[in-house]
């Protein structure tokens, strides 16, 4: 077994978002598969209950990401992911085809866990870097297509660290794709509070928030092209109510929820 507890502050949500994942690929009732997500779960030493109720939005934002990689890459068969911060997360085994490069880009410890943990790819490599590092923009050849995930990670940054991050990306990276989530103010203004899940874990702090009206004008942005906002897959329960999700759209509605965004990225505005 692995402890657990080498992780600390942002890095350890990733066991937040691995415990979720896990927990739902384990129920019989439930569409959704990560093998990989129950084995780290499994060989991972931590107390998940601090957690609290496990929940399906990690699973479900994950399945979505999934879904744009797949779509990006169907067009662009030779081109590069670039997961951000991508934690425990699993994609390139759930995704389940031929990348040329998979670009896995997180802190030196979450980095050195998922180096014992998952198995070696030819295609996979990693960095220790900050996201927020622009050396990895360098290590990324755009010239075949770059798609670039960041799950869980821009709620814990500045808003003027976001922005410029997304303005780099959107220059370096002509023809990609950027998909990312956001959360919505309320739920930012709690966890600057001190935010305790029911199981006793109180959450780092997440300075940056987005609505949905707000990420559509990020094509203001030079190289940002247009703004997409993503629906979940249909999960279980009220995931897959159709009346809840169509309400979650309304305009009075779409701003206080947690958003997943696609930016098309292309030539400057």
């Amino acid at each position: 077994m692995i402890d657990g507890r080498t992780l600390d502050g942002v890095s350890a949500t990733t066991l937040w978002t691995l415990r979720n994942r896990a927990e739902e690929a384990l129920r019989p009732d439930s569409s959704y598969d990560d093998p990989w997500a129950v084995r780290l779960y499994r060989d991972i030493d931590y107390d998940y209950e601090v957690f609290g109720k496990p929940s399906q939005s990690h699973p479900l934002r994950a399945l979505a990401a999934d879904h744009e990689i797949g779509r990006y890459l169907d067009d662009h068969p030779d081109a590069t992911v670039v997961a951000l911060a991508e934690g425990l997360q699993t994609s390139y085994w759930r995704l389940g085809r031929t990348v040329r490069r998979w670009l896995s880009v997180d802190l030196p410890p979450v980095v050195a866990l998922r180096e014992e943990l998952l198995p070696q790819e030819r295609t996979v490599e990693h960095l220790a870097l900050d996201a927020l590092d622009r050396a990895w923009l360098e290590a990324v050849d755009p010239s075949d297509g770059v798609v670039v995930t960041a799950e869980g990670l821009f709620m814990y940054l500045q808003p003027d660290q976001v922005r410029a991050l997304i303005a780099d990306i959107a220059q370096r990276f002509p023809g990609g794709v950027l998909v990312y989530d956001s959360i919505p103010r309320w739920f930012r203004d709690k966890t600057l509070d001190g935010l305790t899940l029911s199981g006793g874990y109180v959450t780092p702090p997440m300075p940056y928030a987005q609505t949905v009206d707000e990420a559509r004008r990020l094509t203001d942005l030079p190289g940002v092209r247009r703004v997409v906002d993503l629906d979940l897959p249909r999960g279980r329960g009220p995931w897959g109510s159709t009346l809840l999700r169509g309400a979650s759209n309304l305009p009075v509605v779409r701003n206080t929820r947690p958003s997943l965004t696609l930016l098309e990225l292309g030539p400057e505005n």
